[in-house]
């Protein structure tokens, strides 16, 4: 799995979050705070743009790590990273930036990230991209249970079961005793642990911190224990290499910055299941980067992983449209 921010997105909740923070900062007043509010419907397309973003980022991964080790390709992701955030922090004022309310989280959020990002390009230097894509689906059934737990949220029997129904459609993808199943899986799935780790925990810091801290935070903490790895694990990188992983940077923190305005917006078990969508694109550019052709299993099992996500978003249309009519009903 992936580092899941780019200044100027043409995402314009993104550029306003920003515009707001900055504005704020250099009037001298605290910056806003980022809201947690109860609008699934916003924070689904910011995920499903975010898993464009995120495959790309994958592939450029994949391409990597044939040639380079996997820290040496987490460190040159993250330094690309921290200087996409430098003029972001500058510009809201470091201090107003870095200041947090819960920085234990902070901390624990940017560390399952690079934890993350490790094991899936460790996977990937053995596994064909749509497989150790779909491998490391197994997330949005660790975020749902965890969203229990450490969120208080409220799992009804058909979100489990589309929930469910998209991991069905995971495994015809990958199917047993295909080359996912090489030991290398086993990467991809701890990768898929420490990502919704971090998804419950960016979901725990929304409305208490604003996205532009935990973006720091995240680069911050990634650059400096990558930086602490990198003198063990280190080998001459091409230029072309330097502009493929600079790239992949890029990508990457585009994606992240989406997921973190998406888990803004609704409840984890909601959004989780609109990230399924990855494992197509994934299929798409391994098709047309690597030369991996997929077979009519392959479609059969993305068409379970889209139905269950449009499923989802019908449940959730319908329990607001329920929720509006119960509270005009105590009105009345």
């Amino acid at each position: 799995m992936t580092l899941r921010p780019a200044a100027q997105l043409s995402q314009p909740r993104a550029t306003a979050t920003i515009e707001a923070d900055v504005s704020q900062a250099e009037s001298g007043r605290q910056p806003r705070q980022a809201t947690t509010v109860d609008r699934p419907l916003r924070g689904i397309p910011l995920v499903l743009l975010s898993t464009v973003f995120l495959s790309s980022s994958d592939t450029m991964a994949k391409y990597l790590a044939l040639r380079l080790p996997a820290v040496e390709i987490g460190w040159l992701r993250y330094l690309m990273f921290a200087l996409l955030m430098c003029p972001i922090v500058l510009a809201a004022s470091p201090r107003q930036a870095m200041r947090t309310v819960r920085p234990g989280l902070q901390v624990l959020r940017g560390l399952t990230l690079v934890g993350s990002s490790l094991l899936f390009i460790s996977a990937l230097r053995f596994l064909p991209i749509a497989e150790a894509t779909t491998t490391s689906f197994v997330s949005p059934i660790f975020v749902t249970v965890l969203s229990i737990f450490f969120l208080g949220e409220t799992v009804g029997l058909r979100r489990w079961l589309a929930t469910i129904t998209g991991l069905v459609g995971v495994i015809i993808v990958v199917r047993p005793g295909t080359s996912a199943f090489h030991p290398a899986a086993l990467l991809a799935i701890t990768s898929a642990l420490c990502w919704a780790i971090s998804l419950v925990t960016t979901r725990k810091i929304a409305g208490r911190d604003a996205p532009v801290t935990t973006m720091a935070y995240s680069a911050l903490v990634g650059l400096l224990l990558l930086s602490a790895l990198l003198p063990f694990a280190w080998m001459q990188p091409t230029a072309w290499e330097l502009v493929i992983a600079a790239a992949l940077g890029a990508a990457a923190t585009a994606g992240h910055w989406l997921v973190v305005l998406a888990y803004r917006y609704g409840d984890a078990s909601v959004l989780a299941p609109f990230s399924y969508t990855q494992p197509i694109w994934a299929t798409l550019l391994g098709f047309a980067v690597f030369g991996d052709v997929p077979d009519g299993w392959t479609f059969v099992g993305a068409a379970i992983i889209i139905a269950s996500g449009l499923y989802t978003a019908h449940r959730e249309r319908v329990r607001r449209s329920t929720l509006a009519l119960h509270a005009a009903t105590a009105q009345a």
